[in-house]
Parts: C-alpha cells; sequence; structure tokens
C-alpha cells in the first residue's frame, strides 16, 4: 500500500438539481479517507441554485473547491479544467448526480502500489426512491471487452501524471470521453487493479444513461471513433463498428493470410439424427467450415481410429481434397492423445482444435478465430458454441471454488446477458476444446493437451496452463458454430481426471472473468 495517497475528485457540473449535487457532494464528505480534495467544475450553470449549492459547499469544508468557467464549454472542458487543477497523487473520475459509498477512498488507497495506474471498482444503480439495483460484478483488466464495451465505468481512479501524459480528456470523443481516456491510459498503464466490490452507486435521474442508454446517442459513434482510435494506436488490423446496442462494438480483424492454418479434428466417422436427418459429422463440419471460409492456407488434419469406414474417408478426400492429412489413430479413446498425434502430423502457424460434432454458422468463421492471435499476449482463442436449438452450450468456462462449468449454459442465444456479457468478445477463465484457436509455439511451450486426462478436463487443464504463462484467452462471440452435443449428457467423469485436475490447480474464491456460478463441476 501506497503511503498517505491523495486524491482530487473531478466532478463537472451544469445545471444539476440542487438536491441532487447536495447529495453527491455529501457523498464526498462522509469519506472514511480523509486526504481528498473535491473539484467542482461549474461549466457556466445557469441555474442560480447551483451556484449557491457550490459556495455553500466551498465554505464548509476548505477540501472542495469550485472552479468556475466563464462559458459553456461541455464536459470535456470541465473535466480537463479539473484534471489542470488537481493537486492528488490519482484523479477519480465522479458524474455530478451520482454517490461514492463511504469507504471508496479508503478501499482504493488500500488497493494502490507504486506501480499501480489505474484502479476500477463495481458499481450498481441507485433509483430515486433509494432503491439499488443492477449490482455490475466486472471482470478483471479485460481489454478485449473495454473495446467491445466501456465496462470500466464507475469508479475510475488514474495516477494524475499519467492521465495528463495521455493528454487528458479529448474533445472529438464527447459523449465517450471516459472511454476514450481509459483506453489510452490502460494502453500505457503499468498495473490495472480492479476491486470486485461496489464502490459507486451510478444514480438513475430523468434524462440520465444510467437510466436511458439512448439518452445521449452521439456518445456512441464517438465510442466507436475511441476504440478505432485505439486499434490503429496498438496496431490491431480490424475496424470498429456499432454493436448490437448503445454502449457496444463490434471489431472486425483482418487475419493474416500468410498464416498456415491446421485445423485438426478427431474423430471415428460417427453419424446421429440432426434435425430429423442422420449424418456422418466429420463430413458436415469439413464441409461447413471450408463454405464458411475463405482462407486458402488451411489444412485439414483428420485424426481418424481404424474402425472409422472407408467410405467416411474416401468422401473427406473428395470434400476437402488437397488440404487434407489423414491420420490414424491406434489404441483406446484419448481425445488429448488424438490432438497431439494431429498436432505432430501437422505444419500450420496456428493450431485449431475442432470436435467432429460442430457446424461452422458465422462467415469467415477461422478468419475471426484466429485473427487475434496476432496480439503476442493472447494465448488461445474460442468460439460461440450453440446447441440444434440455439441455445448455449459454450460462452466460456468459470472455476472458482469446486466449480468448472459452461458460462450461462444452456442461455438462449439472442440473450445479451448480464451487462451485455453474451454480445461481445471477451476474456475467460478457461475456453472449450471443442473449438480453440493458438500459435503453433504456444501448443509446444505448454507441452500440449494433457495425455492423462483422456475424456474430461483435458481443456480446463490446457486453459488453466496458457493462463499460468501469462497469456489472454479470449472468447469470440463472432466467431460461430452449432455443436451437436448432448444437452443431457451424463455428467459424470472419472474420479482419477477430477483428482488429478483438483491436485494440480488451485482454483480462486472468484472467477476473475465472470459472474456466472453454479454449484459443482458440470460438463
Amino acid at each position: 500500500m501506497m503511503q498517505a495517497v491523495t486524491f482530487s475528485i473531478i466532478t463537472p457540473v451544469y445545471n444539476t438539481p440542487s438536491d441532487v449535487l447536495s447529495d453527491t457532494i455529501t457523498s464526498v464528505l462522509d469519506q472514511t479517507y480523509a486526504a481528498w480534495e473535491l473539484l467542482l467544475v461549474d461549466d457556466a450553470s445557469t441555474s442560480p441554485a447551483v451556484r449557491e449549492v457550490l459556495d455553500k459547499a466551498a465554505a464548509k469544508d476548505s477540501r472542495i473547491r469550485v472552479v468556475a468557467r466563464e462559458s459553456n464549454g461541455g464536459i470535456v472542458a470541465a473535466s480537463n479544467d479539473g484534471l489542470r487543477e488537481a493537486n492528488g497523487d490519482f484523479v477519480a473520475l465522479l458524474d455530478h448526480d451520482d454517490l461514492l459509498t463511504r469507504d471508496a477512498l479508503q478501499v482504493v488507497s488500500e488497493a494502490l502500489a507504486e506501480d499501480v495506474d489505474y484502479v476500477y471498482s463495481d458499481e450498481d444503480k441507485v433509483d430515486e426512491s433509494g432503491r439499488y439495483f443492477d449490482h455490475f460484478e466486472k471482470p478483471d483488466w479485460s481489454p478485449e471487452r473495454l473495446r467491445h464495451q466501456m465496462y470500466t465505468g464507475h469508479l475510475s481512479v488514474i495516477r494524475t501524471s499519467l492521465a495528463r501524459e495521455v493528454g487528458g480528456f479529448r474533445q472529438e470523443f464527447e459523449g465517450s470521453q471516459d472511454h476514450d481516456l481509459v483506453l489510452r491510459v490502460t494502453e500505457q498503464a503499468r498495473r490495472i487493479v480492479h476491486i470486485p466490490e461496489v464502490l459507486y452507486h451510478w444514480r438513475v435521474v430523468p434524462g440520465s444513461a444510467a437510466g436511458d442508454l439512448e439518452a445521449k446517442p452521439y456518445a456512441w459513434a464517438a465510442g466507436r471513433d475511441a476504440v478505432q482510435a485505439h486499434l490503429d494506436r496498438v496496431g490491431i488490423a480490424g475496424t470498429a463498428e456499432l454493436g448490437d446496442a448503445p454502449g457496444l462494438y463490434k471489431i472486425r480483424r483482418a487475419a493474416n493470410p500468410d498464416r498456415m492454418i491446421s485445423v485438426i479434428i478427431p474423430t471415428r466417422g460417427g453419424t446421429g439424427l440432426v434435425w430429423g436427418e442422420r449424418r456422418c459429422f466429420v463430413l458436415e463440419a469439413v464441409r461447413s467450415l471450408l463454405a464458411h471460409t475463405s482462407h486458402e492456407k488451411l489444412e485439414i488434419v483428420v485424426v481418424y481410429d481404424i474402425p472409422t469406414p472407408q467410405a467416411v474417408l474416401d468422401e473427406l478426400k473428395e470434400i476437402a481434397g488437397e488440404k487434407l492429412v489423414l491420420v490414424p489413430f491406434h489404441g483406446e479413446f484419448n481425445f488429448s492423445k488424438k490432438c497431439n498425434e494431429g498436432f505432430l502430423a501437422s505444419t500450420g502457424d496456428i493450431v485449431v482444435l475442432l470436435n467432429d460434432d460442430v457446424e461452422a454458422i458465422s462467415d469467415d468463421v477461422l478468419e475471426t478465430l484466429v485473427a487475434p492471435l496476432e496480439e503476442p499476449d493472447v494465448g488461445l482463442t474460442g468460439a460461440r458454441l450453440l446447441f440444434s436449438d440455439r441455445t448455449l452450450q459454450h460462452a466460456g468456462h468459470v472455476y472458482y471454488k469446486d466449480v468448472i462449468h459452461h458460462s450461462y449454459f444452456m442461455w438462449p442465444d439472442d440473450a445479451f446477458g448480464p451487462f451485455s456479457a453474451l454480445r461481445l468478445n471477451r476474456e475467460a477463465s478457461g475456453l472449450t476444446g471443442a473449438c480453440i484457436a493458438l500459435r503453433r509455439e504456444d501448443y509446444e511451450l505448454i507441452g500440449g493437451m494433457a495425455e492423462d486426462l483422456p475424456l474430461s478436463f483435458n481443456d480446463v487443464d490446457f486453459s488453466r496452463k496458457l493462463r499460468h504463462v501469462g497469456y489472454r484467452l479470449v472468447w469470440m462471440w463472432e466467431a460461430a458454430l452449432f455443436h451437436f452435443e448432448s444437452q443431457t449428457r451424463d455428467p459424470r467423469v472419472k474420479e482419477s481426471e477430477v483428482t488429478y485436475l483438483f491436485r494440480r490447480w488451485d482454483t480462486p474464491d472468484r472467477d476473475p472473468y465472470s459472474a456466472d456460478g453454479a454449484a459443482g463441476y458440470v460438463w
């Protein structure tokens, strides 16, 4: 913990209802931590009541300073005036109609260290009756999610010197100026800390974005432009677009056409009923994959059990042609070993592990899946997988205590999920082996799939190994496939696999990337 850290709370003010503004100021005066200053930047309010509240507050406590602007310049100009006046080690952003919890600054001060440059907390909303709701249990630092949504929001605390170094707030991003600033700050920050506690109450008052996401339509476009500017700065080849609702964004990344992609599919040539018709799974998996990608440098490595019908292998040759590599597999079923043998027979720069009981849905599915692997800190990507009835089979893994399960399992595919978690790409603790992509050198680095886990938890172990060496794992909402695994699959697993996994890995008290939970492990 840093000693005697000081905070400058920046609050732009414009024609705020006097009772609301007074409550905001009181939430600062009530802080249990004393080393703060409150900079109330009056953006030329036309209401005499505002000036009365401000003057009264400044007279009450010397830590409160009023910065009066001569003309109305908007929230960016007012925020920059506050940043210029700040004397604290850190600036904290507080809207003129919101509330801090009494212990907000105390809790933040305890989370600080010499290398911490940005801190954010959980938040909730409070209505005019005093009812608290919509507790946003935010993920730990999730850069992919921040590109798709300004999720860090409130409470944001930034090292003052860094906020100034990156240029403060920028006029061209008015309405999403906080998103733009936090993108630039986190590009440079040495360490980012998430405090999983509600330290900020976002007040729902008439006209506020808390109550109506469409209250500021210009902010959505400004946020898209801020994300695009971020992509350009950090060298991500992609285009930012508006997402499925205000405040959400999409990124169309360009995959590197020079990368050889090896898709490894273990199979035994099995068949089953899908939508009332019998199909050979591996044939349709390969056929749909090729129909939904235009990537030229591609090989399909099919690792087949010896009993696989010859007719299936012959039809695979017709479908995939010269792209097909057939690898016979001898011995008892071991999914991990089959993946490893497929890897040894492959040549690609990028390796995609794919179950045979899938069907690609989205266009450019491979390109979408592999493009983030051009970022050196991304170690694994995974797809959005749906059961045949379009409920979710996979939206990332959740790990905590004795829980291992698929996040948002069997939610409808058209659901947005809590705080739009099902409508954006985001980091996850783990990804299912039914469809994942990674770089070849990283498969080798972690020793491939653990063959001591022949059936269950091999992808959990795989994910944990990649996170252990420091990589981000990204669930790609935009890469969608059907996965025809049974929804009523027997969840029982071998006791030896359970023992192996929990001896090898500790699990945290909370999942760092998801608040979605269930009791016990589900497979």
